[in-house]
């Protein structure tokens, strides 16, 4: 992940964030340990059992952390609460296990689509200097990727994503 993304990402959740009553703004989600508070300390010792989880739904290393913590930040937003994917949806790594557990109150900036990492980050920090908050859709039940026809394909990608059938 660059460090651009990191920064933007910090930013925006710092700005647009609206918590569960006591509960954290951001979460982190991690290879083999759930969801961790942004606040939390990670060590070395941490990220070396990191290392040694893939980032891959079919692993229960990953997998059965993951689905734990968001089964209890689930509980805790309610039944109306959203939350928000401030990662890829071009692959399953993440939508898979979550749209298990939010179905559609799993969200995504639909500004994200096309964009890599250095843009996505980029994009996140002017929306918190600037105070505009990124539009959101439930997250589609497939992995979503930009058409590359001289940039009239996010747009046509975004009006496909609000016509898709969610899980």
């Amino acid at each position: 992940m660059s460090g651009l993304y990191f920064r933007g990402k910090l930013a925006y959740v710092d700005r647009f964030a609206r918590p569960p009553a006591r509960g954290a703004g951001a979460l982190v989600i991690t290879a083999g340990a759930g969801l961790l508070d942004l606040d939390q300390r990670v060590g070395p010792d941490d990220l070396r059992r990191f290392a040694d989880v893939p980032i891959d739904p079919r692993d229960p290393r990953y997998r059965a952390p993951l689905e734990r913590d968001a089964r209890t930040l689930a509980k805790r937003l309610g039944a109306g609460g959203e939350t928000v994917l401030l990662g890829s949806i071009a692959t399953r790594k993440y939508s898979e296990i979550l749209l298990g557990i939010f179905a559609e109150r799993l969200r995504f900036p639909t500004a994200f689509i096309g964009r890599g990492d250095m843009s996505r980050g980029s994009l996140m920090l002017r929306s918190a200097r600037d105070g505009l908050e990124l539009e959101y859709l439930p997250v589609p039940g497939e992995p979503v990727h930009a058409e590359k026809n001289g940039g009239s394909g996010l747009a046509a990608s975004s009006e496909r994503i609000r016509d898709r059938r969610f899980q």
